[in-house]
């Protein structure tokens, strides 16, 4: 791994790659611009959505642009006051999904502390707008925590998606510094109420390295992941969206995430994305 600094301003040339097929990324864009709706690709600056796009991929991000925490690593506006809920929004992605011929879809959100179901229900209307027109295609959620309230859970669970996502993002000890408003274990008690509502759909979580955390703080988190239950598992690289966010503490090299992926395979994860680039719905259809 490779210590960082303030006034290191390279990257690894790990960790860079070209922006993808300006035609292909054009097409997707218009089609998000026309419906007015979001994805995290673009209010997260991902580092993957140019192959994404080219792909002609997306994760849509639901109920607005704007989140009710702070997370200080997350590139996404925050406020406490949200725009009001488009009731059209569904809709939308619905029509955007067909549009891009999707077969596998993810949807997250920002978290809407403002909402009274903190925005559980938009996502069980989603899915059921995606499936009215687009019956065969296979949709992932990646939630907020829902501050561990197993009803606004099992709202989303008897929407049944095909896996149910919701990120650990770092280890116990950095959670404070990192996720503002979130907590280890209630985290932990979301996937393991999924599992207790469902054992039939995946689980699955993602770690971001590069935080300052320890090996064996990773091997732990790992573990209480599969203590849960979590079946999926994604790794990879912390990057330093604006000097106003969280400094990179350390570059991990990429022959260290394929071992931390081997070591999670063999702890009994049955899908692991381990690399520098990897986000949460990097190939989640895969």
């Amino acid at each position: 791994m490779l210590p960082t600094t303030e006034s290191r301003q390279r990257l690894p040339e790990w960790l860079r790659r070209p922006i993808g097929n300006a035609s292909a990324l054009s097409t997707v864009q218009q089609i998000i611009k026309r419906h007015n709706i979001h994805t995290i690709c673009e209010e997260g600056r991902c580092p993957n959505r140019g192959e994404c796009y080219a792909q002609k991929t997306a994760t849509f991000l639901l109920m607005g642009p704007i989140c009710t925490r702070a997370c200080s690593f997350c590139q996404v506006d925050k406020g406490q006051s949200p725009q009001p809920l488009d009731p059209n929004e569904p809709q939308k992605v619905a029509e955007s999904v067909s549009l891009l011929d999707l077969s596998y879809v993810v949807l997250t959100s920002v978290a809407r502390d403002d909402l009274a179901d903190q925005g559980a229900g938009w996502f069980a209307q989603t899915m059921a707008a995606i499936r009215a027109i687009n019956p065969h295609t296979q949709i992932e959620v990646l939630t907020p925590d829902f501050r561990g309230d197993r009803n606004l859970i099992a709202r989303v669970v008897a929407a049944k998606p095909v896996c149910y996502n919701h990120n650990l993002e770092t280890v116990e000890r950095l959670q404070g510094p990192v996720r503002r408003g979130a907590k280890y274990q209630r985290s932990l008690q979301v996937l393991a109420m999924v599992k207790a509502l469902n054992p039939e759909i995946a689980t699955k979580s993602g770690l971001m390295l590069g935080l300052g955390e320890t090996e064996a703080e990773i091997f732990q988190t790992l573990t209480d992941l599969r203590e849960v239950g979590c079946d999926r598992l994604t790794l990879g690289q912390y990057l330093r969206p604006s000097l106003a966010h969280l400094p990179v503490h350390q570059y991990w090299h990429p022959d260290e995430f394929h071992r931390w992926g081997e070591i999670a395979r063999s702890m009994g994860f049955a899908q692991v994305r381990s690399g520098p680039l990897v986000r949460s719905s990097y190939h989640a259809g895969e």
